[in-house]
């Protein structure tokens, strides 16, 4: 919401909005951008206002008093944030549209960046913040491409279609599907429903880029409407990635087209899955120049440049004994690539993962047996406590105690808390006994929220502080 308040804004419209809480970097971003605020929300406040357009988010449900208020009056129309996307944004482009369950927050920003660096100016929406580009948004040229994140979560309350139904493609990506989003969608075959009515929306001179080593996806093809390209590990994939290596301080991959060995990149991001998510992005990017040969173009020297969004395997402290990465890690799958990722470029560090369990999938069981798993390349694990506790009954929350005993059958140090100061007090007392020795530590915190402030608190009692990114 707040990435699209501030391109509305510069494309010229007034823009004002109300949330329950409004709290920085968020809020300090939106108001230097001219935007207002509204703590809370009132129907009276709505109806002096009388803007041209209400845009309801998905997190907002009846017995709203503005929404109520809109319902009741029909004085004001109102949309999704997706339909508001495609009517504003998307019409008469060719999107470029980046879906699957992890990923899409980097494959979109390396897409826009690539393009920039070449000299086109594409308009580009990022649910996050990339450290190689001005904003997470971009309204860019009509006649470049708009790059957006295609999010399978619903729309709005009365729109229960995936976000991505409205995003139109002419380049669709499907970089993975997993089972995730437990408060909407049944099981795994759901999710792959929404994304099978997806793909169908691709036109018959589009292409679809998969990751054809994921038999999820795999399990949604063939088709006949649209040129379809796998990516991946495996022989049979059009464009294999091939000879990974992790070094200390980048990867280094090469790429074979159709059989053709390519260039060798080399970047600054760490594990397989991210070497795929290059392959996507450089392929993406080459189809949408010369489909006939898009590796014509060599993009390596500028993947090199690549930094990547923050919050993913983010170095924010570093000293000669401790590094502490930030990632935003909160499905099974992330955290075990993640954590591989980590693993394999510090092999001499001690590795210790802080652990908040707070979006509606994790804080429910449905990972309860898979997470112990997911843990495996970290040498000690700190759970924090499920996030809102109370939302669950016990017989569906995550149980953070079972995880602990599972991890220590594993051979794993490992404990929960009741609260994340606990977990910090835990954390800071450990370092400090282990800054005695020789050893060096790396300390990941994962999380898809705040992590009740506790990371920039540890970091600052950290000697000789030292932030890679405030």
């Amino acid at each position: 919401m707040g990435n699209v308040a501030q391109l509305f804004k510069t494309m010229g419209y007034t823009v004002s909005g109300a949330d329950s809480e409004v709290y920085p970097p968020m809020s300090t971003v939106l108001q230097t951008s001219g935007i207002t605020l509204y703590e809370g929300y009132n129907s009276q406040g709505l109806e002096q206002l009388k803007p041209d357009l209400v845009v309801i988010g998905n997190a907002i449900s009846r017995g709203n008093p503005e929404v109520e208020w809109l319902l009741e009056s029909h004085h004001i129309p109102f949309c999704s944030l997706p339909e508001l996307i495609n009517c504003f944004l998307l019409k008469k482009r060719k999107n470029i549209v980046v879906a699957g369950t992890h990923g899409k927050t980097t494959i979109a920003t390396l897409i826009a960046f690539l393009l920039q660096q070449i000299g086109q100016r594409p308009g580009y929406l990022i649910g996050g913040v990339p450290l190689n580009l001005p904003s997470g948004s971009a309204i860019g040229n009509d006649n470049a491409p708009f790059v957006i994140e295609g999010d399978e979560y619903d729309s709005a309350f009365f729109d229960k279609r995936s976000k991505f139904i409205h995003y139109p493609p002419n380049i669709l990506i499907i970089n993975n599907i997993e089972f995730d989003h437990g408060d909407i969608f049944r099981d795994l075959e759901d999710v792959k429903r929404s994304f099978n009515h997806l793909i169908k929306i691709v036109p018959r001179n589009g292409y679809i880029l998969i990751n054809g080593d994921d038999p999820a996806i795999e399990s949604l093809f063939p088709i006949s409407w649209a040129n379809v390209v796998r990516v991946g590990k495996g022989a049979h994939n059009d464009l294999q990635l091939v000879s990974f290596q992790e070094a200390d301080a980048h990867t280094i991959f090469k790429l074979k087209w159709k059989g053709v060995l390519l260039h060798t990149y080399s970047w600054n991001l760490s594990g397989e899955y991210n070497a795929r998510n290059a392959a996507m992005s450089l392929l993406a990017v080459g189809l949408h120049l010369n489909p006939e040969d898009p590796f014509k173009i060599d993009l390596s020297s500028h993947l090199l440049m690549f930094q990547g969004v923050k919050r993913r395997q983010e170095i924010i402290f570093q000293n000669n004994q401790l590094t502490v990465i930030e990632d935003f890690a909160h499905h099974p799958t992330a955290i075990y690539e993640t954590l591989k990722g980590i693993r394999s470029r510090y092999s001499d560090h001690l590795l210790t993962v802080c652990f908040e369990p707070r979006s509606n999938t994790m804080c429910r069981k449905i990972h309860q047996h898979e997470l112990p798993q997911a843990f495996q390349h970290a040498d000690q694990i700190l759970l924090a406590p499920v996030f809102r506790p109370h939302l669950y009954s016990d017989a569906d929350r995550l149980d953070t105690h079972k995880v602990i005993a599972e991890l220590e059958k594993l051979g794993k140090s490992a404990k929960t808390f009741e609260n994340n100061e606990a977990l910090f007090y835990h954390l800071s007392t450990f370092i400090e006994e282990q800054a005695k020795g020789l050893k060096k530590h790396i300390v990941c915190f994962l999380s898809n929220g705040a992590f009740g402030g506790i990371i920039q608190k540890f970091i600052k009692t950290q000697p000789s502080a030292h932030l890679a990114h405030s």
